[in-house]
């Protein structure tokens, strides 16, 4: 029997690159996202009848259920990976962010993810051993930069429940795994950090001297991830950077964040 892959923000950017890695895989790929059209295109992207689109709003939590239930149906009756990808980007000074898009940050990027990870136990519990929940953390959750509190707070976060999952799941045989990208080249790059801001982050990111990776290398890695044994894998120049960093020259680093300007800033 094939194995099936759930994938939350499957209508772009990252989803997208992986459905593709997954489906070249020969897996059976379920595409989740609010944007009918983008999933429409990426599963014009897979192998023809190896693919299934579903409908979700990450923070609606019975609609979780609705879709993984839907996909283990298209997939064959199972699901061996759910991969909690959709995510927002949110920067600028804290004092200047409106209460609202604080809101939907965290709803999207954490308690999407919390979620995701409640819905996706008894499936990932059936297809286990080997079953695994990966997660889309982020750089931002290595060390907090400034003009990205709220952001890296929901992948500080994200990275806290594949850490505590990795070890409440274990006795069932399901692994948990995050990724922790740097800036990668995805639509996401095009929208402002926040509502007050009348540049892109691409802009900010250009500006700062910072690398885009490519998509691809972030399919590579998610492949890696659901493979391999690391917990956290990091995708990208940044993203090693800031680890190596963070554990070797922790007061070199925050000596540099202090005085730093704030790429995804006003």
């Amino acid at each position: 029997m094939g194995k099936t892959i759930f994938i939350t923000g499957g209508a772009s950017g990252i989803g997208r690159a992986v459905a593709q890695r997954f489906g070249q895989g020969g897996w059976f790929v379920g595409i989740a996202d609010i944007d009918e059209g983008g999933m429409m295109q990426t599963a014009a992207m897979l192998p023809s009848g190896r693919s299934s689109r579903h409908k979700l709003d990450v923070r609606d939590r019975s609609a979780w259920d609705a879709a993984l239930a839907d996909c283990a149906r298209a997939g064959g009756g199972r699901i061996d990976v759910v991969f909690n990808n959709a995510g927002i980007p949110i920067g600028g000074a804290i004092a200047d962010l409106a209460v609202e898009e604080i809101e939907r940050t965290l709803d999207i990027n954490l308690k999407g993810v919390i979620f995701g990870a409640q819905a996706a136990y008894p499936w990932l519990r059936a297809s286990a051993p080997g079953s695994v929940l990966l997660n889309t953390a982020s750089a931002a959750g290595i060390y907090g930069s400034p003009g990205a509190s709220v952001y890296s707070a929901t992948k500080f976060g994200v990275r806290a429940i594949t850490e505590s999952l990795d070890g409440e799941w274990a006795e069932d045989g399901i692994r948990v795994r995050d990724l922790m990208p740097g800036f990668i080249e995805t639509p996401l790059l095009d929208h402002a950090p926040n509502r007050a801001s009348n540049e892109d982050i691409r802009s900010r990111v250009r500006g700062a001297g910072l690398e885009i990776t490519p998509v691809s290398e972030v399919a590579e890695a998610a492949w890696a991830a659901v493979h391999g044994e690391r917990l956290h894998t990091l995708v990208g120049k940044t993203a090693r950077r800031l680890a190596f960093a963070s554990r070797w020259m922790p007061g070199a680093l925050r000596k540099q964040m202090r005085s730093a300007e704030r790429p995804l800033g006003k």
